[in-house]
């Protein structure tokens, strides 16, 4: 069962992110002295007394303005409002009722959605009442004083909400697979994003960084959910000023860091740029499962070599992710858009393996059998005794062998390669740690210690 939304609506910059955080009890949204910092719509998860439901933050509402982003804005709080059971009015108590105020009031009356009305900014007990009371002439009900930022007045707020929600009801629990799309700002990652939702979610612009907020969005295909998180492009740093880009992208990293799965989104009139190799290594060091999607293959114009000579280069390029699978798409045409989602459950699959030990020692024991450990000059051959995997996300096997430093790159290597082979670690980075007789003598000196002490 989805939970339900309750939207937030306001003016830009009256604290509607604030309030986001605060109901959600995270920091997720960005919060930033400046009109217009969240354009599209984003989720967040949130609870009071018996009831989940989910919140979402909009992009500041202008009526009197008609810049690039202005009438996209207001379509992504519209699509807000027709999927919410409530919308709540962010108004500032500091500055009073505006004419932009009483022009949302207006066109929410409009909508087919009940309103709340927020007074934020209202610090003070006293002085926040008064202040509060002059938002009875926008005819939207009582005003709710409160502070976002300090959390003063927001469970009275939330008592209210609650009569618009339905009641308690079990949850049932879903395999989600969370999976960030990431790359350079201007690749196509909001258009990936609206293309495999099926629906206009995230904002589409020529123009590079219209995403500054992570958006996450669920979608089920069989029994599966995906929560599909659009992030900022990702520019070289010193590029990028202080400020809501700055936000964006730590958002985006820290995207990466509670996904499963990362589609990492390439631009294949562009290729693969040196931002590209940077953002990779990024992937890597997390740990990520990836799907490397090369977008805008319509701009691109091809014989029946073409894709292969394609793969080729890219692969060349990103060696290091030599084990992640690769898919040509436009999410313009939607061209390949729907097998996205095959490779996500392949890479997550991958990532989330556990194999026994027992398995793990019979392709030790073939592998051995195929290619022996090399000899040192010395005449020292490597030994390896067993192995097991410690871990999942990303799969991590420890070898116990004699002496690591026999162990050459190369021969690393192969055995890595026999357990993809072998094991089925397909579109994940699998880890192996190598360690020798002289560690472990070293570890249980410091455990006797320890239990001495």
């Amino acid at each position: 069962m989805s939970l339900p939304i309750v939207a937030v609506i306001g003016r830009p910059n009256v604290g509607k992110s604030t309030l986001v955080n605060r109901l959600a009890g995270d920091q997720e949204a960005i919060v930033f002295d400046e009109p217009g910092i969240t354009r599209d719509r984003t989720y967040r998860q949130a609870f009071w007394c018996d009831r989940d439901f989910q919140v979402v933050d909009t992009g500041g509402l202008v009526f009197d303005e008609d810049t690039e982003f202005l009438p996209m804005i207001r379509e992504q709080a519209l699509v807000a409002l027709e999927e919410s059971k409530v919308a709540i009015l962010v108004v500032d108590g500091q500055s009073g009722p505006t004419s932009g105020d009483y022009e949302i009031a207006k066109w929410l009356r409009q909508q087919n959605v009940p309103v709340l009305l927020a007074v934020n900014k209202c610090e003070s007990n006293l002085e926040g009442l008064a202040q509060a009371n002059e938002f009875w002439t926008m005819g939207l009900g009582e005003p709710f004083a409160l502070s976002a930022i300090h959390g003063n007045g927001t469970g009275e707020l939330l008592d209210a909400v609650l009569d618009y929600l339905p009641s308690t009801e079990a949850v049932e629990e879903t395999s989600e697979i969370k999976v960030a799309i990431i790359g350079r700002p201007n690749v196509g990652k909001s258009s990936l994003l609206n293309a495999l939702t099926g629906e206009k979610r995230a904002i589409v612009s020529p123009i590079s960084g219209t995403t500054r907020d992570t958006i996450d969005m669920l979608v089920e295909r069989n029994g599966v959910t995906y929560r599909l998180i659009d992030t900022a492009g990702i520019r070289r740093k010193k590029n990028v000023e202080y400020g809501a880009e700055f936000f964006g992208i730590n958002r985006s990293f820290k995207a990466i860091r509670r996904a499963d799965v990362v589609l990492m989104v390439l631009d294949a009139v562009d290729g693969v740029t040196e931002q590209d190799l940077k953002l990779a290594g990024r992937v890597v060091e997390e740990g990520r499962a990836v799907v490397l999607v090369v977008n805008k293959w319509d701009a691109i114009t091809k014989d029946n070599q073409t894709i292969y000579d394609f793969e080729k280069l890219i692969r060349s390029r990103l060696y290091y992710m030599d084990w992640a699978e690769m898919i040509f798409i436009s999410a313009i045409t939607g061209q390949r858009v729907e097998k996205v989602l095959d490779h996500i459950d392949i890479a997550a699959e991958g990532h989330r393996r556990r194999v026994t030990t027992s398995v793990i020692n019979q392709v030790l024991e073939e592998s051995l059998s195929w290619h022996t450990p090399p000899t040192t000059r010395q005449g020292k051959q490597g030994k390896i005794y067993y192995g097991t995997q410690v871990k999942s996300q990303p799969p991590t096997i420890t070898l116990f062998v004699n002496d690591p430093d026999r162990f050459n790159e190369n021969y690393r290597r192969y055995i890595e390669g026999q357990f993809r082979s072998q094991l089925g670690f397909i579109g994940t980075p699998l880890r192996l740690f190598w360690r020798g007789k002289r560690e472990r003598e070293v570890e249980k000196v410091q455990a006797n210690r320890a239990t001495k002490v």
